[in-house]
């Protein structure tokens, strides 16, 4: 064999090349990119954790095609990475793969003013009266679908906890009705279903090879998206600023200087927060499913609370439910739906007391970050009591990001949790179906194995 054309010669001279140009990084694994990459996508928790545990933190790894990522989880450094300068620490740089799924005016992928001005635009509809509103709807959704789950034989809780999820976006975000409505569902569905595909979010996989290709199934659904998005958006602007769902929000919005969000601003964000709404909220719920499931002391718990919350018989969609919201928080901590939030730097920058070069992607570690022994004794047991016996700074705990770019539905999303939960719990006994639970890589996202059986009884 010829060691000078041999992929690892290709790639030892890659790595000599990369220490070269970015200098001498924190240590790390000196597997070949592509071994990292295999690791990174496969098993992302695994590889990590063994990363810091060979290491230390900070660690360097080096995967295909990206330039070094530099990874942290100590609450100082995180703190460094999210509240540093924007012009130089830039997420939507970071984010620069996602751009296929979300589109080119996602405020995922923009940077410096243009990502302020979005993100103004787009606040208004996830904070206070706006939130609220959304209450009685999701409720709706939620108590429908629990009366259709099948009792006392298995079923694919991550399944069902798709179909509320994706009702609530429908529902709320799209103002979507009648025969579009089913148009819209179904090919949604059929989106993000080939969006999901593991390893899609690499580029060499996102090519056209046919009807049953993934991605070929993806660039499909998507036009079909697209098609009905820009009707609803016509007829968002034709019926003015009186309806209450989202798209009609931003249909009516204008930027600074006045002009108003164009339609591929308008579709970009639409698209970016199903993506972003809908696979992580599904997620964490089932997640929280499998914890209650193994611990039916914990379910039980949940449900009194539940009970005492009702008025006159019937649960308000905006009941205080501290412990079931503590259980939603417990899940994100213990099993973070993104692994991780990037920041590319644009020129050097010191993080957690090392100096880096510009150039190299600096990490928070959402799973490191969330198995931190100081801050969380006994980081593997599930215990939702942390919540309420402890507040968590925003760098110790982060599921939802940090800094100015943490999620803009953060807020959105543990309200739709703590309302899901609430109307399944006060209805339904449920148990696990398998113990055999393993986290499966879902594109972006780290979500149960199996779709996450679970066996429903009527509620005693």
């Amino acid at each position: 064999m010829d060691l000078g054309t041999s992929p690892l010669a290709r790639e030892l001279m890659e790595q000599l090349v990369d220490r070269n140009r970015y200098g001498r990084l924190p240590p790390g694994p000196l597997l070949p990119p592509a071994v990292q990459l295999a690791r990174f996508v496969v098993t992302p928790r695994q590889f990590f954790s063994a990363c810091q545990a060979r290491y230390g933190s900070p660690f360097t790894v080096r995967l295909t095609g990206t330039p070094p990522l530099v990874v942290y989880s100590e609450p100082d450094a995180i703190r460094d990475l999210v509240t540093g300068d924007p012009d130089v620490f830039r997420a939507g740089e970071a984010n620069a793969v996602l751009e296929p799924f979300l589109g080119k005016y996602s405020v995922i992928l923009l940077d410096g003013e243009r990502h302020r001005s979005q993100r103004r635009l787009l606040t208004p509809p996830f904070r206070g009266d706006a939130l609220l509103h959304y209450g009685e709807t999701m409720q709706a959704i939620t108590q429908k679908a629990v009366a259709e789950v099948p009792r006392d034989r298995p079923f694919a809780f991550h399944e069902l906890s798709q179909r509320i999820a994706l009702e609530v976006i429908l529902r709320t975000v799209f103002g979507a009705e009648g025969a579009q409505l089913d148009r819209l569902r179904d090919s949604l569905t059929r989106t993000l279903d080939a969006a999901t595909k593991p390893g899609m979010v690499i580029g060499f996989l996102q090519r056209d090879l046919g009807p049953w290709y993934p991605w070929s199934q993806y660039v499909r659904a998507r036009a079909e998206v697209d098609a009905e998005l820009r009707l609803l958006i016509d007829r968002a602007r034709r019926e003015g600023d009186r309806r209450h769902d989202v798209l009609s929000k931003l249909a009516h919005a204008k930027h600074e200087d006045g002009t108003p969000m164009s339609d591929e601003e308008i579709r970009d964000e639409i698209i970016t927060l199903v993506v972003a709404g809908h696979e992580t909220t599904a997620t964490a719920l089932a997640w929280a499913i499998h914890e209650l499931t193994a611990d039916p002391a914990l379910q039980e718990r949940a449900y009194r609370e539940i009970r005492d919350a009702r008025s006159g018989g019937v649960l308000p969609a905006n009941a205080e439910l501290p412990f079931v919201d503590a259980i939603g928080r417990e899940a994100l901590r213990l099993h973070p739906v993104v692994p991780g939030i990037g920041r590319a730097l644009a020129a050097p920058a010191r993080i957690g007391g090392v100096d880096l070069p510009a150039g190299v992607l600096a990490i928070a570690s959402i799973v490191l970050a969330h198995m931190n022994p100081r801050l969380y004794p006994e980081p593997e047991r599930f215990a939702p009591e942390r919540f309420l016996e402890r507040r968590y700074t925003p760098y110790e705990y982060l599921p939802f990001g940090g800094g100015g770019r943490r999620c803009l539905g953060m807020y959105f999303a543990l309200y739709e949790m703590r309302i899901i939960l609430a109307n399944l719990l006060d209805a339904l006994e449920l148990r696990a179906a398998s113990r055999r639970i393993r986290t499966v890589r879902r594109n972006i996202t780290l979500a149960p194995s199996g779709g996450m059986p679970v066996v429903a009884s009527p509620r005693r």
